[in-house]
């Protein structure tokens, strides 16, 4: 008999906007990172689609590019720093290659 109880975990699509800057950064390779308010579930091996939005005219470009999840960090996991340190500093995302 088959067993069906285990679920596949398939990877998600995960559509966010991309002011013209830091999408231009993505698309040259210069930027190798996102961060965003954790408002949503992401997972390693998910595909981050940054469609690319044009806040003066209030509206997407039509360029778009896709991207695999290599790694997830969520910060409200970290206990690091005091919550003072965090208030006076904040936080700094470095990219790397």
């Amino acid at each position: 008999m088959l067993n069906l109880d285990y679920q596949f975990n398939m990877p998600k699509r995960i559509e966010k906007k991309a002011v013209p800057e830091l999408f231009q950064k993505v698309l040259d390779g210069d930027k190798t990172f996102d961060l965003r308010l954790n408002r949503f579930e992401c997972n390693v091996g998910d595909i981050l689609v940054l469609r690319e939005w044009d806040p003066k005219k209030n509206n997407y470009t039509g360029r778009v590019i896709e991207k695999e999840i290599t790694f997830v960090l969520k910060t409200k996991e970290l206990d690091f720093w005091p919550e003072e340190e965090i208030e006076k500093h904040g936080y700094v995302v470095m990219g790397f290659k």
